[in-house]
């Protein structure tokens, strides 16, 4: 006994805390590096015209819609849940608000209906799946053609020009130098990052996409939480209606087309799994930027819009296969007595 209390003490092994004395995520690194290696191929390529102050503001202003929409995503793929109508919430939320009876009332009162008519059409998406347990993917792939079809009947296939100055004179200004569409892209993903990550309703949403059933057995309402994440999503899908409206001035039913490839695509790369409970903002913008970047180098050395494509598909199935590769190789790994819950369902810090 006094042998053991003579001994010294033995230094701590590192733990998990320990490691995180000063938290990097290698996967933000990482994502980071692909982006700044594809703005010095795009200034390599185009030294001239990339990295202009004009240029860069095309293509912010062009990330801002699909960034919305990418953070309501970013919200469903949490749950474990898709959304594949985002793109014809889009287009149905954009004509609606472009109307001539809507125009007549006024540019809030545009504003007020392409965010109402996104938020309806994502709870009712959320509804059906929560309280009428349709697959997510069969809800949402028919109120994709719902939304597409009924936003054609009501422009008749037409594209519908804004008339209302203010509406144009507001959403196409500059704030101290930056374009409000891109203020709005950046008030959106701060609201999205202090709800997941500093609410009680940030938590429930890791909650559930981690185990859905352990999170009904703790007390949390899943079915009213999935709802409202939907309603999230097409409240995003509103706003992204109003930032494509300003940009291009008109409001139609071919608006958003492949939306919901660019979102899905832009929370993969950034590391939200699809199977929910893992997941980051922060990611997801870089993944949207990365995905700009790209298309904007496509453009500058025109090459067609079938390669973009293809291109986008071989990142997503990469960044698949990267996800099952290192969910592998967590759940090969024992976890650390120091890690914490909020280690364990991903959110940031």
């Amino acid at each position: 006994m006094t042998k053991a209390l003579d001994r010294p003490p033995v230094k701590p092994a590192a733990t998990g805390a320990g490691r995180r004395a000063f938290p990097v995520d290698v996967r933000l690194l990482g994502l980071t590096g692909v982006l700044v290696l594809l703005c010095l191929i795009g200034y390599v390529t185009n030294p001239d015209t990339f990295l202009t102050e004009g240029n860069i503001s095309i293509m912010l202003r062009q990330a801002a819609a699909i960034g919305v929409v990418s953070v309501g995503m970013t919200f469903v793929i949490l749950t474990a849940g898709i959304d594949l109508s985002v793109g014809s919430l889009v287009a149905l939320a954009s004509v609606w608000m472009t109307t001539v009876a809507t125009q007549s009332y006024g540019p809030f009162v545009m504003v007020l209906c392409g965010l109402l008519v996104g938020l309806v059409a994502g709870l009712v998406n959320g509804m059906f799946i929560a309280y009428g347990k349709v697959v997510p993917f069969i809800m949402t792939l028919a109120m994709m053609a719902s939304a597409r079809g009924l936003a054609e009947r009501i422009s008749g296939r037409q594209t519908q020009v804004v008339t209302e100055r203010g509406f144009t004179d507001f959403f196409g200004a500059d704030f101290l130098g930056i374009p409000v569409l891109v203020w709005m892209l950046a008030l959106v993903f701060a609201v999205g990052w202090v709800v997941l990550n500093r609410t009680t309703f940030g938590r429930r949403t890791f909650a559930i996409g981690g185990n859905a059933e352990a999170a009904r057995l703790s007390g949390i309402n899943v079915k009213r939480h999935v709802a409202l994440v939907y309603g999230i999503s097409g409240l995003c899908c509103g706003i992204a209606a109003i930032i494509t409206v300003a940009r291009t001035t008109s409001g139609a039913s071919t608006a958003g087309m492949f939306y919901e490839l660019d979102a899905i695509a832009a929370v993969v790369i950034g590391g939200t799994l699809l199977s929910g409970g893992r997941g980051s903002l922060i990611g997801t913008l870089i993944g949207v930027l990365i995905f700009t970047a790209l298309s904007s180098i496509f453009t500058q050395n025109n090459l067609d819009t079938d390669i973009q494509n293809i291109a986008k598909g071989a990142i997503i199935v990469a960044a698949v296969l990267l996800q099952h590769t290192t969910a592998r190789r967590r759940k090969a790994k024992p976890r650390g007595p120091a890690e914490t819950p909020t280690e364990a369902t991903g959110s940031e810090k």
